[in-house]
């Protein structure tokens, strides 16, 4: 076989060795192509590269769990004033504790939690008062009260709570859920963030797909609206029928897959799956989002308030299909109470006790607690010190505590009534069965049916994970 690029003079001057040498290039092509193929370079395979991505599939095994409701406190609540009694404070009010820990503002003496601790259910587990609607359903929760983040700041501790690392830009936890299993719904997004008012510090960075496809990444919604046009802009066409719009998307989907068919742009792909989603939420969007339906006694069970609206909406979502829902508490960091802890804290709870506790609820009777996780918690703790202001006076509120703090979960495949872990007697620190963020979403992806070490996608010539090289399963919180 004469290589393409030789002229037929030069045949008489290639010995076996020269003409070996040149050949080879053409295996190292193979090679090559498959590299690029598997790393998604080339469109190889462009019934693959056109299958809708939203599709479900299942899991590396069975799991308990189907989809996801997280609350997420953003701005950081205090453990010792929610899930994490710690009377000791009390002795040493006023007064230095034993031994503190550099965090990021002054602090001073031991403050006391100004809430009361009360025992509940026949798990007995100590809640606060603020969370006494929430405490109802406390045999049905594992309280994980030995988390640890690595900084004291709020950016990078949302980053690691939400992506699994701090600073490197990664997908996020419902991206990465949205991957491995799809939805059951494809007329909705798969992965919705509802945030009233506004978005959090680093906004959408915090339901990012980074490197994973762009139909992974969470879709916001700015919950504070009522109606649907404002709750979900552009939600309708104002001049052209749906028949119209079909024949439209029709001729840019065309346009498009040629142009796909001559270079492969993740980008591309995302947008054509964008401009098919919109236009299929048209119609499921109105239904799923639309409170009228529910019973008088539904509506007064979860209460009137954007909160009791937002949660409301997120069981309609997880029940039409949609695999992972995030309720925010607010834009910016609501939850960060570096002063009068007291008034804020019992307002902020007030504001979400009510629709937590009627979602467990909602949730049971409905049959969906068992296949529905339930996740609560922030970015960090708070400090057992108060707070100093400037000049040096108290300020009766906490500093940020990235050395312990709580989060809880409940439902599908979580062992209800659970303590899992401990801070020491103060809550100043985790000393007893830490865990990282990474063990918390290695745990939350077992719940699924993932095995995390193996929920993988290629990117950049390496496998990457959410929980990177590290994560251990908390099994002694799993039914």
């Amino acid at each position: 076989m004469i290589p393409n690029n030789v002229s037929p003079d030069a045949t008489q001057r290639w010995t076996r060795r020269s003409w070996l040498q040149h050949a080879g290039l053409g295996l190292g092509a193979l090679g090559l192509t498959h590299l690029l193929s598997r790393d998604g370079w080339l469109a190889a395979d462009q019934g693959a590269a056109t299958q809708h991505p939203l599709r479900a599939r299942s899991p590396h095994f069975p799991g308990r769990a189907k989809r996801v409701i997280q609350f997420f406190l953003n701005g950081g609540p205090s453990h010792v004033d929610t899930f994490d009694p710690k009377p000791a404070l009390a002795k040493y009010a006023g007064q230095p504790l034993p031994e503190t820990f550099a965090t990021e503002r002054k602090t001073g003496a031991a403050f006391p939690s100004p809430f009361k601790f009360e025992r509940y259910g026949e798990s007995g587990i100590e809640v606060s008062e603020i969370f006494s609607k929430t405490a109802q359903h406390i045999d049905d929760i594992a309280v994980i009260r030995s988390m640890v983040a690595a900084v004291p700041n709020h950016e990078p501790s949302l980053m690691l709570m939400n992506c699994g690392d701090a600073l490197q830009s990664r997908p996020s936890l419902g991206a990465w859920v949205l991957y491995g299993m799809g939805s059951e719904n494809e007329n909705l997004p798969g992965f919705l963030a509802l945030c009233p008012g506004g978005l959090p510090i680093k906004d959408s960075e915090n339901w990012q797909s980074s490197f994973l496809p762009g139909a992974y990444q969470g879709t916001y919604i700015d919950s504070q609206h009522e109606s649907l046009g404002k709750l979900i802009e552009n939600i309708e066409h104002p001049q052209i029928s749906a028949a119209a719009q079909r024949r439209q998307l029709d001729l840019l989907s065309t346009w498009n897959r040629r142009h796909q068919s001559q270079q492969v742009d993740p980008r591309l792909e995302a947008r054509i799956q964008t401009y098919e989603l919109a236009f299929r939420m048209q119609g499921e969007a109105r239904e799923a989002f639309d409170l009228s339906t529910e019973t008088a006694a539904t509506i007064e069970a979860y209460g009137t308030s954007v909160h009791g609206r937002q949660t409301l909406i997120a069981r309609r979502l997880i029940e039409r299909g949609v695999r992972y829902v995030q309720l925010w508490h607010g834009a910016g960091q609501p939850w960060d109470n570096h002063d009068q802890i007291e008034t804020q804290h019992r307002k902020l709870a007030g504001e979400i006790d009510q629709p937590i506790a009627a979602l467990l609820t909602d949730l049971k009777q409905r049959g969906l607690l068992d296949e529905t996780l339930v996740i609560w918690g922030g970015e960090f703790g708070r400090t057992p010190t108060v707070e100093l202001s400037g000049d040096g006076n108290p300020q009766y509120g906490r500093d940020h505590n990235h050395y312990g703090f709580s989060v809880w979960l409940a439902g599908g495949g979580i062992k209800g009534g659970t303590v899992y872990g401990a801070t020491d007697e103060f809550g100043f620190r985790a000393q007893e069965n830490i865990v990282t963020a990474h063990d918390l979403h290695a745990t939350i992806l077992h719940t699924l049916g993932f095995d995390h070490t193996r929920l993988t996608f290629r990117y950049a010539g390496r496998d990457f994970r959410l929980t990177d090289v590290h994560g251990q399963v908390l099994h002694p919180i799993l039914s």
